[in-house]
């Protein structure tokens, strides 16, 4: 199981003097837009970027990310490794090193793990100290020091340092890193009172709009989740991320099926954004909600539309063989 559960794309503020590219290159800001919005091409846009600037780092990282969507990890590791060679004071280049073996992680048997998880690790503190304000950086180091073994590095107390530097920052975040601990050291009261604290500071913040309602699921307490939830659908009713929850929310505890159903199948007619769940999810919690709701053969189609999207969707896989 990889270490990094999300990779959240970050501004980098470069630019590439434009007349020294052939005419039908793109530039490096707009190799950056493409991986970011997760374009079609980026990732052709992104390697033909090294080729013609093969010594510029940024160039490497934006074929790591391009390469990671790609579901292409250990192609994103070599472009990493060459990035943090070319720029070994650029924080960004050793930040997406550290996502892409962590991605890698989930992919490879335990001794491969073992040499591995200590690179992604340096990896990550090293983006920190070149810039300590990188966020994203100290919060997959929490993540790291959460679920790695103290042979490995790991460490409850280590964790903990990051969340107080974190609020250094933004007190927001800060509070989201404490809420992801207590979560860990399963403290649920704990972990919703933080996360609870980080919405009332910036209650706009659909990321931490999101934090909170996951936070409710992971403790189990659908009453809220689902208040939460429907009231963002009522405040944004175009945004999909509200209600693919609401989906998640019936799917996994029984309840509010009806109102998942439609709200999943809202869903799969909306745009949808970075960072959004992808079809294959809907379908396959939409299918979850239909057996619950008992109605099996539809629960089946759905499944297998999910699968057609992905036929390696193992959760989608399960599903439908207990049917």
């Amino acid at each position: 199981m990889p270490f990094i559960s999300s990779l959240r794309p970050l501004l980098l503020g470069c630019c590439l003097a434009f007349f020294a590219l052939p005419a039908s290159a793109k530039t490096l800001p707009e190799v950056q837009a493409m991986v970011e919005s997760k374009a079609p091409g980026a990732l052709a846009a992104a390697d033909a970027l090294t080729k013609t600037t093969p010594n510029d780092a940024n160039a490497w990282v934006m074929l790591v990310r391009a390469r990671l969507q790609a579901r292409q990890a250990g192609k994103a590791i070599v472009a990493g490794e060459k990035a943090t060679a070319l720029g070994p004071r650029n924080a960004q280049a050793f930040y997406w090193l550290g996502n892409a073996y962590g991605n890698r992680l989930g992919e490879v048997g335990m001794v491969s793990k073992m040499s591995m998880a200590p690179k992604l690790r340096d990896a990550f503190e090293q983006a920190v100290r070149l810039d300590p304000a990188l966020i994203d950086a100290r919060s997959s180091l929490i993540e790291f020091y959460l679920q790695a073994p103290g042979m490995m590095g790991g460490g409850i107390d280590k964790a903990r340092a990051q969340a107080v530097a974190i609020a250094k920052y933004d007190r927001a975040r800060g509070f989201t890193a404490q809420a992801r601990i207590a979560m860990h050291e399963k403290k649920p009261a704990e972990a919703l009172k933080a996360y609870e604290q980080a919405l009332a500071m910036k209650p706009d913040d659909a990321q931490l709009r999101l934090a909170l309602v996951m936070g409710y699921q992971q403790a189990k307490r659908w009453r809220e989740a689902y208040a939460m939830a429907r009231q963002w659908v009522s405040e944004e009713p175009r945004k999909a991320t509200p209600r693919y929850q609401i989906g998640r929310i019936a799917a996994e505890s029984g309840e509010y099926l009806p109102e998942g159903e439609a709200a999943l199948r809202v869903f799969l007619t909306l745009a949808r954004e970075t960072g959004d769940p992808e079809p294959k999810h809907a379908r396959y919690r939409l299918g979850q909600v239909l057996a619950k709701a008992g109605r099996k053969d539809e629960a089946r189609a759905e499944l297998q539309a999910a699968l057609k999207i992905d036929s390696k969707f193992k959760e989608a896989k399960d599903a439908l063989a207990v049917l």
